[in-house]
């Protein structure tokens, strides 16, 4: 029989003994002797010497499960993920994966995008460290710098009252007005917005209402429900970013809208007959002041007439004397009907209608005049 050697041979993890896979021949101390085939898997069941059994150990099969499963196995044959030839042990997988998870860390917390209507307050350990301009720019990622961007371009639009309520308010004839209004805003300083105080917005609303309130304090209701409303507004403004500066707020107020001012539900209708009666008035004193203008400026024209006509008389006063008297002569001749006689005892024709119109007018009475009686015939 040919024995095969060299690439034939079998495998050294499979020669766990030096007798075949079935056993000793015959004559051998292995398992059963010459009884039969043994397991090939199995250790021998006695020492060698065939006096007294062998302690049983781990098979071949176990010591192959053993060296497959590397370092992920179990020291005892505990189950673990078998060990693949060419791959990073579970640590070195670990590791990678940690690595990833600090990279993407950093990339997201000190990589940021600025946009060109914004600003970044940057704070080190909540401290502020600076105020980033618009565009990429990197930082130390977080906690160690935290990034807060501010919109300073947006122009923000709050409203007074925010529900649509009432809003009573007192003026300084002690009448009471409800008055609707907005105030526009934005960021001026992000530094001072973000850190000078803990509620913008509320603190902006505080002012408002505390602005508006002093100034109708100080105004009449004609003021806030007629043409006063835009000095208001610009008061209103003027104080509010007073405040706001005094508290070094980092908000610029860009306008105060009056939206409505009106009395209150309950005496809407009365403050109506009010409002009516109080324009008819100011209609009549309207035009009083007109006819007034105009009387005036009809007496101001004759006395600068009357001073011509002195400068003139004073030069020529016999000249003047007469032209004053034919001027006034003609006035008030223009005015009623003439008879024109040309000489003494002549009467000539003339067919003035205005005459005859006025004859019988003339007569009239004489005809209705009575009879006078002659008291002696009668005696």
């Amino acid at each position: 029989m040919t024995i095969l050697t060299g690439w034939f041979q079998r495998p050294p993890l499979l020669n766990s003994d030096d007798k075949g896979p079935w056993g000793g021949g015959p004559g051998g101390d292995g398992a059963g002797g010459g009884e039969g085939p043994r397991n090939p898997w199995a250790p021998k069941p006695g020492n060698g010497n065939g006096n007294r059994p062998r302690i049983p150990g781990p098979s071949a099969l176990d010591e192959f499960i053993k060296r497959a499963r590397g370092a992920g196995g179990g020291g005892n044959g505990g189950g673990g993920r078998p060990h693949i030839p060419g791959t990073p042990s579970a640590g070195a997988l670990w590791l990678i994966g940690v690595g990833i998870l600090v990279a993407m860390w950093i990339a997201f917390t000190s990589i940021h995008a600025i946009g060109p209507q914004q600003r970044a307050v940057v704070t080190f350990f909540g401290r502020y460290a600076g105020t980033l301009e618009p565009g990429i720019r990197l930082t130390l990622p977080a906690p160690f710098n935290s990034v807060m961007k501010v919109d300073v371009r947006e122009i923000k639009t709050d409203t007074f009252p925010e529900n649509g309520g009432e809003n009573l308010m007192l003026t300084g004839d002690q009448n009471v007005v409800d008055v609707n209004y907005s105030v526009r805003w934005d960021i001026s300083n992000p530094q001072d917005y973000v850190f000078q105080i803990a509620d913008p917005k509320a603190t902006l609303r505080a002012t408002a209402e505390s602005a508006m309130r002093a100034v109708l304090a100080t105004a009449t209701l004609d003021d806030a429900i007629g043409s006063g409303r835009g000095a208001m507004e610009v008061k209103v403004q003027q104080n509010m970013q007073a405040i706001l500066d005094s508290y070094n707020a980092g908000i610029r107020i860009q306008g105060v809208a009056i939206k409505g001012a009106q009395p209150p539900e309950q005496v809407i209708d009365s403050f109506k007959k009010v409002s009516a009666a109080q324009q008819e008035a100011q209609g009549n004193i309207n035009k009083a002041r007109g006819y007034a203008q105009q009387k005036l400026a009809l007496a101001q024209g004759e006395a600068a007439s009357f001073d011509v006509i002195y400068a003139q008389y004073k030069l020529a006063p016999e000249v003047t004397r007469k032209r004053l008297y034919y001027e006034t002569m003609e006035q008030v001749m223009a005015r009623s009907d003439k008879t024109i006689v040309e000489a003494p005892g002549v009467v000539p024709y003339l067919p003035l209608p205005g005459g005859a119109r006025r004859a019988p007018e003339a007569q009239a009475p004489a005809a209705q005049a009575p009879a006078p009686q002659v008291q002696g015939d009668a005696q």
